[in-house]
């Protein structure tokens, strides 16, 4: 078992990391709720896998199971409303517990529900794809999506407890485990260079969920993340560098929207890739640096820049969409960018004439 602490003063809480944890979720459970009730909040795909575990696995507690579609479009006003809907059908109390059981969708929601339900109730994330035990269930970002973008109605709301089972994992389709990979890269390209390397030597083991490899992966960027989190929880100044690559990709998501055919970790992997390329036309960072993300990017089959050009219809409705970014500032567009792997930095007032310049070769548009 390894365990990452969330330093938030009378806020913090543990991230526990274990193969087989779901079996042993009770006793970690009781250890944070003495009294109350458990809701939990999850979607039909992931409670047809592990619902019934978890649910053995709360013997003890009154449980009321909250069920909804599978898909990121749930994450809008109308999927908050059929759960706030639920608690109140139930009559559930200030003291009682939200338990989200799922991925970042799930996670994001029933996180939400949790900030808002009477102005706030206890909350717990039970994480169940690679994306989300490294990123989205830490650090108390909820959020649902409207048609301005991704993540433009939401709070900063701390769970009490994370418990991530690895093993869980091995249910997910190759594409799911390559999504989350992305986040992962993520972490090492903004700064943890030794990281990097060590994906560079075993990328192919995490994505197999071989034990020792994923869970080391899912350590350091829970790591990293408790780390920075602890420093700016609300995303004034140093947080912002989790955000690498996504100003792109929330974007491409856009963009994607409605269809929906298209992850968020994959939006991540060519917004990443779109970072160091733009880093490197300002003259930041080495072609060589880009060349390396890229050919990472390949070996394991992430979704790459080139995959996602069709979504680049119109060069001036994609800037729209990246200056609706929660990190601009006076109208300024912000992005994270690198100096090389592993040395991300925020860049403030990033000139708009360059950026589109960027965005227009990508999509072929010599006059946009």
């Amino acid at each position: 078992m390894t365990l990452v602490n969330v330093d938030l003063g009378p806020r913090s809480y543990d991230i526990i990391i274990k193969e087989g944890l779901l079996s042993e979720v009770g006793s970690f459970v009781s250890q944070k709720i003495s009294r109350g009730r458990i809701a939990i909040i999850s979607d039909e795909n992931v409670y047809k896998l592990h619902g019934k575990q978890l649910e053995a696995a709360l013997i003890g507690f009154e449980k009321h199971i909250i069920i909804c579609p599978a898909g990121e479009e749930q994450k809008s006003f109308e999927g908050l409303q059929n759960i706030l809907n639920s608690l109140f059908d139930k009559g559930f109390e200030r003291n009682d517990t939200l338990i989200a059981f799922g991925g970042g969708v799930i996670g994001d929601l029933a996180g939400f529900a949790a900030s808002i339900y009477k102005r706030g109730c206890k909350f717990i994330q039970i994480p169940t794809t690679l994306l989300s035990q490294v990123d989205s269930s830490v650090g108390g970002k909820t959020a649902i999506n409207n048609k301005y973008g991704k993540n433009l109605v939401g709070s900063f709301y701390q769970p009490q407890l994370v418990l991530s089972d690895t093993s869980i994992l091995k249910t997910l389709p190759p594409r799911e485990l390559k999504a989350g990979y992305a986040e992962v890269v993520k972490y090492a390209l903004l700064g943890d260079y030794e990281f990097f390397t060590w994906l560079e030597k075993n990328g192919e083991k995490v994505l197999s969920c071989e034990p020792t490899a994923i869970a080391k992966a899912i350590a350091i960027s829970c790591k990293t993340k408790a780390r920075i989190v602890a420093e700016d929880e609300k995303e004034t100044g140093t947080r912002a560098l989790l955000n690498l690559g996504h100003t792109f990709a929330h974007a491409l998501e856009v963009e994607a929207m409605p269809s929906g055919n298209l992850l968020h970790g994959e939006a991540v992997s060519a917004g990443i890739e779109m970072a160091f390329e733009f880093s490197a036309k300002e003259n930041l960072c080495s072609a060589a640096d880009v060349k390396r993300v890229k050919t990472h990017f390949q070996a394991l089959g992430l979704i790459s820049k080139k995959d996602i050009t069709p979504l680049i219809k119109n060069s001036n409705k994609f800037l729209e969409h990246m200056q609706q970014d929660k990190k601009n500032v006076g109208g300024n567009i912000t992005l994270i960018l690198a100096n090389s792997i592993g040395d991300a930095f925020i860049k403030r007032s990033v000139p708009k004439a360059s950026l589109l310049e960027y965005i227009s070769q990508i999509s072929g548009q010599k006059n946009a």
